[in-house]
């Protein structure tokens, strides 16, 4: 019995031992296929970034034909790391330099690789797709990108919409027609970057956008009028101050400010106290900016108010001091019946030291 007991120990520590065994042969293989790869893409790296450099240097034409680096560019793994090099030097050149690199995209056919890329089901591999088309330039994938507008990846569409505009201008803004999902504060900088004029028939579909249920478009599309300064739609702008959207309220202050009407600061003071906080300090600011003394009243009343938030009287107060009456502001906080609250405000305003 004993015998048996031992046995059977002896043959499950044998089985146990060569688990361990073969466990740490994969570990082993595992790492040398890693180090392997490791030292082969390392290798490529330095391979490519001398053919890029040499070309960017020297030219193509210039340089002698090189029988193994077309070789490896046969190879789908060195293709992929290839495309992946010329976007990343591309964002690090301008001029000549960018559009060499540009050619070399075009010499190897590159653009079938960023396109497999869009038939893949994972979204990270179709985003990555899309980029390295708009990238590299390649307007030949424009209809292929437009299907991709409608993606339910917001990492795709997002991709999408901006390859749209940088191919097409203002024309690619099109998706915002119909568009109901939310465009994040970058897309909505990455957009406005690439649009560098408007068409002379854009105030029709401008217009439209304004009048859109989505309010990240219509914010969108007043960041659109203030980069512009489209003066036509200073009164359409007016109009979005009574909108349901505190935030599309805000955008639209900061919007008139840039559009410069002489009517603008009376027209806000007038209706100041229908807004809400938020667009109430965006009104004192751009009061502020705009140095006209007719509010000043209106700012006296608002530093005083009791009930105000510190929001609002710290900007009534900068206000008050841009406007030239910084003795007003040094009397007030003298006062002994100001509230510690205020005097701090007022010497932030004066730009005093708080102890």
């Amino acid at each position: 019995m004993l015998v048996t007991s031992v046995h059977f120990l002896f043959v499950i520590f044998i089985i146990m031992l060569s688990l361990v065994v073969v466990l740490a042969i994969i570990v082993l293989i595992y790492n040398i296929i890693e180090y392997n790869q490791s030292a082969r893409l390392a290798g490529w790296s330095q391979i490519i970034n001398k053919k890029i450099s040499d070309v960017i240097v020297y030219g193509d034409d210039e340089l002698p034909e090189d029988a193994y680096f077309n070789t490896l560019a046969r190879n789908p793994s060195f293709r992929n790391l290839f495309l992946q090099k010329l976007v990343d030097s591309e964002k690090k050149f301008s001029g000549a330099a960018k559009n060499k690199i540009k050619d070399l995209f075009r010499e190897y056919d590159l653009q079938k690789e960023a396109i497999k890329k869009l038939n893949q089901k994972k979204k990270h591999l179709i985003a990555r797709g899309i980029h390295e088309l708009t990238v590299m330039d390649a307007k030949e994938a424009v209809p292929q990108i437009d299907t991709f507008l409608s993606h339910p990846s917001v990492q795709v569409y997002q991709e999408a919409q901006y390859a749209m505009v940088r191919f097409k201008g203002f024309e690619g803004l099109h998706f915002l027609d119909n568009f109901s999902s939310k465009i994040s504060e970058w897309q909505q900088l990455r957009l406005l970057l690439s649009i560098s004029s408007l068409p002379s028939d854009s105030e029709a579909t401008i217009g439209k956008w304004l009048e859109s249920s989505n309010n990240t478009v219509v914010i969108f599309t007043l960041k659109l009028i203030k980069k512009f300064q489209l003066l036509s739609f200073y009164s359409t702008v007016l109009e979005l101050l009574h909108t349901a959207s505190v935030e599309v309220r805000v955008k639209a202050v900061q919007t008139l400010m840039s559009l410069e009407n002489p009517q603008m600061i009376e027209y806000l003071s007038g209706v100041y106290y229908d807004q809400p906080d938020e667009v109430r300090i965006e009104i004192l600011r751009v009061i502020k900016i705009s140095k006209d003394q007719c509010c000043t009243d209106m700012l006296k009343q608002q530093l005083s108010e009791t009930d105000a938030v510190s929001g609002i009287k710290v900007n009534a107060a900068q206000a008050l001091f841009t406007l030239g009456h910084g003795e007003y502001l040094s009397e007030l906080a003298r006062n002994e019946d100001a509230s510690e609250e205020l005097v701090q405000i007022i010497k932030y305003a004066l730009q005093e030291k708080v102890c």
